[in-house]
Parts: structure tokens; sequence; C-alpha cells
């Protein structure tokens, strides 16, 4: 498991939006969502005032994340074998669950990348001087404030972006970056970082906030992608998104990547199946997801937690073993989907890095590594990396 997007729109949704245009408290300025085909600027009510607020942007509306999830669980229940994606994991107690994962002690990931950014920030604000920070599948952006804190303390930063499919969580870790960072403007972008980098801010189909005088760019931006996320991407995914993003970028632009490195797989699998069930349970939150979004009766006790490494594709597979023969009725999709005794259905990929493959990687998408940063032990990676 890695630092992932949450990828469900909380049903209290609603009422932390209501009134967010007419004098709501909370200070958020709503953008609404913009066809694909147009930009998505800051004109109007949409644009990013520096400490009035936060502005929200989507990309993403309630209607189209109902019918990704539909597709997604549709395609995977009736694949063979049977496969759901890891960005379903995520409601409220997904969440909680996660946060509750990143704290156990063998999950070591969270804490060496935030040793890696806690030592290198103040290089990272050198090396890219942005005065607009992007993190993609945000989240609560708590480690985003080692890179807030510097590129404050280097005196250019004017605006942070968080970017996730979740509304909720953006707009609860953008009020307490308000609180924290006063002078800065917050533009949350509600979107999937797999379909929608056009649109980030700055870009060609994002705002135009930050382009000067005859549209010539004002400001420098630095793309965050933490928490070794891109390793829930098979390859050839992970290079079109790599390239789709180096497609976005101006020269001054640059990406910071996380990415968890080989090591005894022993270690690996013990990060992804705790003592205390704590990830057996976030896994099989994925099955709550789907019961309660589309209607299923999925018997959570009737899966087991599986963990495994596959050395040939240098990834840990979490999967749900059904423990005995059942069946489970998908009513809004009409589907009424069969599972063997111990049959296994995959629910994420995690795929670890060496350095070089990463360097790799990112030259075949048109970007330079500009450097990299470990732990003492090797555990961890950041990658600066520019337009090539």
């Amino acid at each position: 498991m890695t630092s992932r997007t949450p990828a469900t729109a909380r049903e209290a949704r609603g009422s932390a939006f209501a009134g967010a245009t007419g004098g709501d408290p909370s200070g958020i300025r709503d953008e609404p969502t913009r066809p694909k085909d147009t930009t998505a600027n800051g004109s109007g009510s949409g644009g990013s005032v520096p400490g009035a607020g936060i502005t929200v942007t989507r990309h993403l509306a309630a209607a189209e994340r109902h019918a990704s999830l539909a597709a997604d669980v549709r395609a995977g229940l009736t694949a063979n074998p049977r496969e759901l994606p890891p960005k379903w994991f995520y409601d409220a107690t997904g969440s909680l669950l996660f946060d509750r994962i990143t704290r156990l002690p063998e999950y070591y990931p969270t804490r060496r990348e935030h040793a890696v950014l806690a030592a290198n920030a103040a290089r990272i604000a050198t090396a890219c001087p942005a005065t607009t920070l992007i993190e993609l599948g945000s989240g609560t952006s708590e480690k985003t404030r080692l890179l807030l804190d510097a590129l404050r303390k280097a005196g250019v930063l004017r605006r942070f972006v968080p970017f996730d499919v979740d509304e909720e969580t953006l707009l609860r870790a953008g009020q307490e970056i308000l609180r924290s960072y006063p002078g800065i403007s917050v533009h949350a972008v509600v979107g999937d970082f797999e379909r929608h980098l056009a649109f980030l801010p700055g870009s060609a189909g994002g705002d135009s906030e930050s382009a000067g005088a005859g549209g010539v760019a004002a400001d420098r931006r630095l793309v965050a992608f933490l928490g070794g996320t891109i390793g829930n991407l098979r390859p050839e995914t992970r290079g079109t998104f790599l390239r789709a993003l180096r497609d976005q970028f101006r020269d001054g632009d640059a990406l910071l990547l996380g990415t968890d490195l080989v090591k005894d797989p022993a270690r690996l699998v013990a990060a992804y199946d705790d003592s205390a069930g704590v990830t057996a349970a976030f896994n099989r939150n994925v099955l709550s997801v789907i019961n309660r979004e589309l209607d299923a009766d999925f018997d959570l006790r009737g899966f087991a937690h599986v963990a495994a490494w596959d050395p040939e594709n240098s990834w840990i597979e979490m999967r749900l073993r059904s423990v005995r023969e059942q069946e489970a009725n998908v009513r809004a999709l009409g589907l009424v989907t069969r599972f063997g005794a111990d049959e296994q259905m995959r629910t994420e990929i995690s795929t670890k890095f060496t350095l070089e493959g990463i360097r790799a990687e990112l030259a075949a998408a048109g970007l330079g590594t500009s450097a990299q940063w470990t732990d003492p032990d090797g555990d961890f990676a950041l990658t600066l990396a520019v337009p090539a």
C-alpha cells in the first residue's frame, strides 16, 4: 500500500458545501465544472485570491464519479481473474484505516519519505524555487507542509494546489493550510490525476491565473507526487501518466516523485500484512464502498486479506480471498457474481523501484533527473525531474 488518493465522495459532502458561495464562513469559493474541452480558468468566482479563501475547481462531478465506480466494478467483477482498482478503497472509514496503517511499526514508507523530505526540503526549494506547489493525490497534505515551509522560507511561495478526487478531504486540508500559511492562496482541484492532468493550474488547459502580461508565465510550478502512489500504476499506465505530465510542463517547472525502493521481500510483505490486521480491514473496505454505493451485499467476513510479493514484476499484490463458495448481488449493476472457495481477487499492486529504473522511466517520458535523495537505509527515494 502506498499513500494513495482517497477516491470516494463522502456522503456528508452536501452539508459541507451548502452555501459555499453565499457568505459561508468557511471561506470556500466555488468554481463550477467546465466542459473538458474548455479552459477551467480563474474567471469570476473561480479566481484564486491570495488569502481570501479556498477556490475549488471541479473536473469530477458526483455523477461522473459514480459512473466511473460502476464501470470499474462491472469490468473488475466480470474479468478473469477478478480485479478492483485501488482508488476505490477510500471512504471515511478507509481514510481513517489508512491513517492508522501509516503509524504501524511494519509500515515504513510514510516515515521514510518524511525523513527524506525533512532532510532535503531546503535543497528542493533551492533547485526549484516554485511560486506554485501542486500536490497530486494530496489527501491530508501532511508531508507537504515540509515543502510549503521550505518554499515560504525561500520567499517564493504564492499558491498551493491540492489535487485529489475526494472533495471533502481537499477542503479540510485546504482550510488547515490557509490557517497555517496566511498570505498564500489555496486552489483545490477535484479530479482524477489519470484523466485530468491537462487542467493543472497554470497549464494550457488549466487556469490562466499565473500568466503575466501578454500571457507570459509569471510563476514556476513544482508538482509533488508523493507516497509512492505512482507504484499503483502498471508500467504502461505509468509511462502514459508521466508523458501527459511532461506535456503540461513549461521551462522551470519540476516534478518531485516519491517512490518506494526494492528491499527484502519479507519486510515488504510485513508492511502490507500487519500483525494488528489493520491492512486487512482496509483491504476489505473496498467491498463496503461497493455495498453502499452500488447497493451490493458482499459479506466482508467471507473474504480474507492476502499480501504477496511478485518478484517478476517487482511489486506487492494485495488480494481478497473468498473463504468459501459464495455469491454477491450488485443490484445497481444488475450483476450477480459468484466466487469459488479460495478464489482470489486482486485489489492493488504496489511497485517497488530501483534508482536506475526511476531515472529510465522518467527519461522515456521526456523528463531528466535533476537530483535523487534517499533515507540512510535506502528504503525510499525522492527524485526531482525537469523537462529534458
